[in-house]
């Protein structure tokens, strides 16, 4: 039985420059669903389903994230703040911050705009299976072109992923939401900045497998998903063992 990750990366330091004016006072991870900053209820995801530790990267208004965990301290999680006064890429956060994950063998990442009520327990059982070097979530997105997009073979291992194709040929895309090994940081690019979808994922194919998320999920990247969030998000679920 695979034991679940114990840590995670919640990657925070995009500056939300779709969802303008309201990240112009506000950091994108403290915009509230339904009344509850997005940072809050990804901490407490963490704290449902085992997480211990997380570290969050920080760049634009970095000093009221500082001040929301300072007040809204969750119970059970350990929060470690990494600043990018100059942003590393999503991978180059991971790169720079491997001393945090000590002896750890796996972790998780997780995008702080994204909302799900995703059931990690379900996704660890897929990356058990598989015995992947990494898995990645993925769903059916409506645009394609604005998304990392996998091909996925009849065992379920991705053979193909491409960051914001011109041509989509599918509408599979990665979630935002993955489960790695520390073989995932031999597969970094050595410069800065350096991305998770452009850079690292395209060269794990074949080595990487998909878990298809049937769940609640939206990225929270523009003012028109902000506002359906809003109308549609369930709240957690109950954990499954």
């Amino acid at each position: 039985m695979t034991v679940a990750p114990q840590k995670a990366f919640l990657l925070a330091a995009g500056h939300g420059t779709r969802l303008r004016p309201l990240t112009d006072v506000t950091p994108k991870c403290l915009l509230p669903i339904c009344g509850v900053p997005m940072l809050q209820i990804w901490l407490a995801k963490c704290r449902q389903y085992g997480i211990q530790e997380v570290l969050i990267n920080l760049h634009s208004h970095a000093d009221l994230v500082r001040e929301f965990l300072e007040r809204n301290n969750v119970s059970g999680v350990r929060v470690q703040v990494s600043d990018e006064p100059v942003l590393l890429g999503s991978a180059g956060t991971i790169r720079a911050n491997m001393r945090w994950l000590s002896d750890a063998r796996g972790f998780w990442i997780f995008y702080a705009d994204v909302l799900t009520d995703l059931d990690l327990n379900q996704m660890v059982k897929r990356h058990s299976v598989l015995g992947a070097c990494v898995t990645i979530g993925v769903y059916r997105v409506p645009d394609p072109s604005r998304c990392g997009i996998v091909q996925v073979d009849e065992k379920g291992w991705i053979t193909e992923f491409i960051e914001k194709p011109r041509l989509p040929v599918g509408n599979l895309a990665f979630s935002g939401i993955l489960l790695a090994s520390r073989e995932f940081v031999d597969f970094i690019p050595e410069r800065l900045p350096v991305d998770i979808g452009f850079d690292v994922l395209p060269r794990l194919a074949g080595r990487m497998g998909a878990y298809e998320i049937q769940d609640y999920l939206i990225d929270i990247g523009t003012m028109e998903n902000y506002r359906s969030a809003q109308q549609d998000w369930p709240g957690l679920k109950r954990a499954r063992v």
